[in-house]
């Protein structure tokens, strides 16, 4: 790939995703048991306008929220409402922006109030795993090397990696292929090539996957 055009891409991947970091940050204050999800979304939707971005899931197939917010069991893709955060909820936010036709995908973890020794355990093999997979990011190797990282790290900690859903290419466009589950074998897979953009988003289980 073309040093300048690898360059100018980097960019604009590094500042759609500051701006999604941003507001991840932004938002941990409001994490409160008696909030509501509902709230939670109308802050990050005022946000994403401010800081001079474009929610890439307000319209997506009909979706209506800046967020995604999924509290508890929920694993993925919960939708924001009226449902009151109570003490000890753990909860994912997720959120996507475009800058300049770049998108922005990053979620994180919260607790309200306080979490359950087991909800906090999950939270940081979940954490690590993904930290694990990062490490596994490299050209010329591939996605099972990153899948295996993941997963042998989960289950070694007695945990399951959900099989449902995965991570996916990003850039220019929000969802592209190649699909990144977050299990596999070494050496298995597409190889990985300098200047791909891709999320990886492990999903964890306290009990099976």
């Amino acid at each position: 790939m073309n040093d300048a055009r690898l360059t100018r891409d980097f960019a604009g991947m590094h500042a759609a995703g500051r701006i999604a970091a941003q507001i991840l940050d932004e938002v941990g204050p409001l994490v409160q048991p008696g909030a509501t999800t509902g709230a939670i979304d109308d802050f990050i939707r005022d946000r994403v306008s401010e800081l001079g971005t474009v929610s890439a899931t307000i319209g997506y197939r009909g979706y209506q929220h800046a967020s995604c917010i999924s509290v508890n069991h929920v694993v993925c893709h919960g939708i924001p409402g009226d449902k009151l955060l109570t003490d000890g909820d753990i909860l994912n936010i997720d959120v996507t922006v475009i800058k300049d036709g770049w998108y922005g995908d990053s979620s994180r973890m919260y607790v309200a109030g306080k979490a359950s020794v087991k909800a906090k355990r999950l939270i940081q093999v979940t954490h690590d795993s993904l930290m694990k997979g990062i490490e596994a990011v490299r050209p010329g190797a591939t996605f099972g090397d990153i899948g295996w990282a993941i997963q042998s790290y989960v289950e070694a900690n007695r945990m399951s990696v959900v099989r449902d859903f995965c991570g996916h290419g990003l850039g220019r466009v929000f969802h592209a292929p190649p699909n990144v589950v977050h299990f596999g074998r070494p050496g298995k897979g597409p190889v990985l090539e300098e200047g791909m953009f891709f999320t990886i988003e492990p999903m964890v289980n306290l009990g099976r996957p």
